[in-house]
């Protein structure tokens, strides 16, 4: 490790049609330490956590020959099949997904499963849903724990979990070590401007619980695919903070979207980042 800290690629900054192996060597020359997959609500990414024993052991050969891994996953199939959902098909259908990704992250050395902060995202929210959520979270760290894999709740983008401070309500409530703050800088950055707060000081409510964080830009009342620089995130201020509270992992959130300059902004990406976090390092 040639950093005190380790910079990752989200794995929806490149083309989907490219192979592993291209997105792995796309990543370590764009400078990156690691890269984070996608299991999100498409049949096609979920399929993965259905990969044979034999196919995790060449996922693994395909890492090794790029010489760069995949070391976090972010497991957003939860939207689709909620943790907290009232339909009792989907709710089962939910814990399997949770199982799997453990199972799958436990055989391919995936650190951190990031779990998305929604009790449901395409149902209402109630306090049935909640208390459905909060009973399979536990069941979810159960199964985490005896993996040794850790979860960590994103903070997202709606009103249930858009902050660091109400991701910690429920990390208390759980009170494992296997359960923590994935925080998400430009879903802070908009929370805090749309409750008059500070983005600093919701990360500070994350204290002794944060296991990496998303570094991403966003603009008021807008939450993805927004360029590095053009919105309205204190990257250097949120960095500095983020590296004060131990953070050492962190990863980029970037999308392709059919954008030629997608190598380029890769590239703008890890500068961005390095320049900051290196300077915490030194100081």
């Amino acid at each position: 490790m040639t950093h005190a800290y380790e910079l990752g690629m989200y794995e929806k900054a490149v083309p989907s049609s490219m192979t592993w192996l291209e997105k792995l060597s796309t990543a370590k020359n764009a400078g990156y330490d690691f890269v984070e997959i996608s299991i999100d609500e498409t049949d096609e990414k979920l399929a993965r956590l259905d990969m044979s024993l034999s196919e995790r052991i060449e996922f693994i050969k395909t890492m090794e020959a790029a010489g760069i891994f995949v070391r976090s996953m972010c497991l957003s199939g939860h939207r689709k099949y909620p943790l907290g959902s009232g339909d009792a098909a989907t709710e089962k259908r939910s814990l399997e997904i949770m199982q799997k990704a453990i199972q799958f992250a436990a055989d391919v050395g995936i650190r951190i499963i990031m779990l998305a902060g929604y009790d449901v995202y395409y149902e209402e929210s109630t306090a049935q849903t909640t208390a459905r959520f909060e009973r399979n979270v536990r069941a979810s760290v159960e199964m985490a724990a005896s993996a040794g894999v850790l979860l960590a709740f994103e903070t997202m983008e709606t009103p249930f979990m858009d902050t660091v401070a109400k991701a910690r309500q429920h990390v208390d409530a759980v009170h494992s070590p296997y359960l923590q703050i994935y925080p998400d800088l430009g879903n802070i950055t908009n929370a805090a401007r749309i409750y008059g707060t500070s983005a600093v000081d919701d990360l500070e409510s994350g204290r002794g619980a944060l296991a990496g964080v998303h570094i991403k830009e966003t603009v008021p009342g807008k939450y993805r695919e927004i360029p590095f620089g053009t919105g309205h995130v204190d990257f250097k201020t949120l960095l500095a903070k983020s590296w004060s509270l131990g953070v050492r992992r962190y990863v980029t959130e970037l999308w392709y979207a059919n954008n030629d300059d997608w190598q380029e902004r890769l590239v703008e990406a890890v500068q961005l980042a390095r320049g900051i976090l290196d300077m915490n390092k030194s100081h």
